[in-house]
This record gives structure tokens, sequence and C-alpha cells, in this order.
């Protein structure tokens, strides 16, 4: 009973509990929860919710966009992925080498567009629609983007040819440590923007990574591992904030908020 306890313990009990708390909320399994600036606005019909209904909420708000054209694709790459420190190049998402963005191309050692999720998976192509959506689409190295294919996401296998920090095995693809958040985030975006209300597949990640052409994509568990392990970072938030402004005029919720991911498949 809280009466019969000295003020000493009280004190003690609840330091005790406050750190306990504070180790929770920074667990890497779990990522912190912090209002953002779009939360009164952009987000303003998904704050508070969790399941289904932020879900739903984050897809009718992240379905209002503006569509480019595979070709426009280029260009937005060339902003989106701008190394900063060489605004003459981009950067290439899993061999993370700073190239000329000028060198585009499908040539061995030009960089080409990487749909991350990739495109057999669910039979999207690159018409206008999810083909073209910046928000999954980077640079990368020609061969490396071919030795990717239409992997499966997860954890091992052998080293890839010129991406030293990628693995690979007959059914999945491992990205580098520095990207492995971004990776997962790219994903969650793409399952909630498309749910098959558009005459698009409707597709959704999951625990396989046999997934053939089906509109799906793994493994689930992993990536949600990942978004956790790798938060965010300026240049993650920098390229959200381009599409937003320049490009397509949607967000990716889950780099502004990385545990709606948990609120959602957790």
């Amino acid at each position: 009973m809280t009466h019969a306890i000295g003020g000493r313990r009280r004190v003690t009990l609840v330091a005790v509990v406050s750190l306990v708390l504070t180790v929770i909320t920074f667990a890497p399994s779990s990522p912190a929860t912090a209002a953002g600036p779009y939360d009164s606005t952009y987000y303003a019909s998904a704050v508070g919710k969790t399941g289904e209904p932020l879900r739903d909420a984050l897809h009718t708000t992240i379905s209002r966009m503006d569509k480019i054209s595979y070709a426009q694709v280029w260009d937005a790459l060339k902003d989106t992925d701008r190394d900063p420190a060489n605004s003459a190049n981009v950067i290439e998402i899993y061999s993370r080498r700073s190239v000329p963005a000028s060198t585009n191309g499908g040539d061995v050692d030009d960089w080409n567009r990487e749909h991350v999720w990739a495109k057999s998976h669910g039979d999207f192509g690159t018409a206008t629609g999810p083909g073209t959506d910046v928000h999954h689409l980077r640079p990368e190295d020609v061969t490396v983007n071919s030795d990717r294919g239409n992997l499966d996401f997860d954890e091992g296998g052998t080293t890839v040819s010129q991406c030293g920090g990628c693995r690979r095995d007959s059914n999945s693809f491992e990205p580098p440590d520095a990207v492995k958040g971004d990776v997962a985030r790219m994903i969650f975006y793409m399952a909630v923007r498309y749910e098959g209300d558009d005459g698009w597949a409707d597709l959704e990640p999951n625990e396989s990574t046999s997934n053939s052409s089906n509109p799906n994509i793994g493994r689930l568990s992993v990536l949600l591992r990942w978004n956790a392990q790798d938060p965010p970072d300026a240049s993650e938030n920098r390229r959200n904030d381009r599409i937003y402004t320049t490009w397509q005029h949607n967000r990716n919720p889950f780099i502004d908020h990385p545990e709606w991911a948990g609120a959602i498949w957790g």
C-alpha cells in the first residue's frame, strides 16, 4: 500500500521505475516517439492512432501526391540523392559510392534506378505509379543492381562484388548496415501507399523470402529490426523533404515517425 512506504523508499522506487522506463524507451528494438513538425498539419489525422486506423489514415494522407514519369526519375534522383560533399555527384544506395550524376544509364559502371521494392513483386513495372515512386527508387551501380535483382531482404550470404557491405544468397539480399533502416522504411512506405485501391497491386511485407511475382516482400521481422537499429539520419530526412517540397509532394511517414512501423506491424 502506498501510505505504508517510507519517503526514502518511495523515492528509490520512483528512481528505479524512471530508469527502467528510460531503458525501455530508448532500447534499439523500440524507437522513441517524438512529436514532429508535421504532426499538427500533414499527419493530423494519424497522430494518436495505432494499428489499422493508423494505417488507413496514413494511406489517405500519402496517396495525395503528384506522380512523375520514369524519365523524370533520373532528374529527381540527381536531386534527392545528391552527395552533400560534391553537388555534381550522387550517392549509390547499396555500394555507398559517390559517383558523377552524369553517369546515369545502363552500361557497366553507370548508375541506374534501383527499385528497392522490386518491381516484379506485384508486377507494376515502370509505368507511372509504384514503378516511378521516388520514395523507393535510388541510384545504384548497374552491376550491384543486377546482383540484387528482385531478391527479398534478409541477412546472410556471400559478399556482393563492388559492394563490400552487401551480402546475398539464393533468395535474399542484405544491404550495408548504414542503410538497413532506409531500406526498411521504404518498404513500409510502399506497403501503406499501395493498398490495391488505385489499380495497382496491394503491396505487403511478409516473412517469406520466396515471394516471386506475388505483391509481397520479406522478411518483415528483419525489416522491423533494421528500422530500429538504423534510425533516420540527416541525409534520409533531407531526401524526404526534397520529395515532399519538389517532386511528389508527399512524405514517407516512417522517416518522420519510425515508431509507426511497430504500431502497424509490431
